[in-house]
């Protein structure tokens, strides 16, 4: 059990007969009246996102999501194979499965598949990737200006923003928890 004054970002518990992850929380102590914990919380399951207040005192039970470790294999269109490291098992997941999580994936990457009682709910690629670009504006010599971005299109087909000496072939690292550059490789 974990009290609603020990939430953090990322715990996970069941509440109402669903799993949620907390997102955001803000312990609020207004000048009159009792403390409180507002929340954000995702449901692991389904994918929406509440709001909810909880007394500090309230008490979930925590639920426990298993992470293995597997390598993408490919996609056939519908589904999306990811190999077992260990037993060389092939898990076939559904584009509603994975979200948006494969845009920075590529074939043979290990990411992590989440699940809750053996019921697969998300995939979570690496933190950090080196991928190549695709497609992009050429730079220009002289094109200095701080902070000035283009877009960008990596091999996995994502866009995102990267600075203007940037060029079409050159390897980039990418933080896959926000979708931005970081350096070049």
């Amino acid at each position: 059990m974990i009290s609603a004054g020990e939430f953090r970002n990322g715990i996970t518990f069941e509440f109402e007969g669903n799993v949620y992850q907390v997102v955001e929380f803000q312990h609020v102590k207004p000048g009159k009246g009792a403390a409180f914990v507002r929340t954000k919380l995702k449901n692991v399951i389904t994918g929406g996102v509440v709001e909810k207040t909880f007394r500090p005192t309230e008490k979930c039970a925590k639920a426990h999501i298993e992470r293995k470790s597997m390598s993408y294999s490919y996609n056939d269109g519908d589904l999306y194979y990811f190999m077992d490291n260990e037993t060389f098992d092939m898990l076939p997941l559904s584009p509603d499965q994975l979200g948006d999580a494969l845009k920075f994936v590529t074939e043979n990457m290990n990411v992590t598949i989440l699940s809750y009682k053996g019921s697969v709910f998300g995939v979570e690629p690496p933190t950090f990737v080196e991928l190549s670009i695709a497609d992009t504006e050429p730079g220009f010599k002289g094109d200095t200006t701080t902070g000035a971005t283009k877009p960008a299109t990596l091999e996995t087909g994502a866009v995102i923003n990267v600075p203007l000496f940037v060029n079409q072939g050159d390897m980039i690292r990418v933080d896959t928890r926000t979708g931005e550059y970081m350096e070049r490789v």
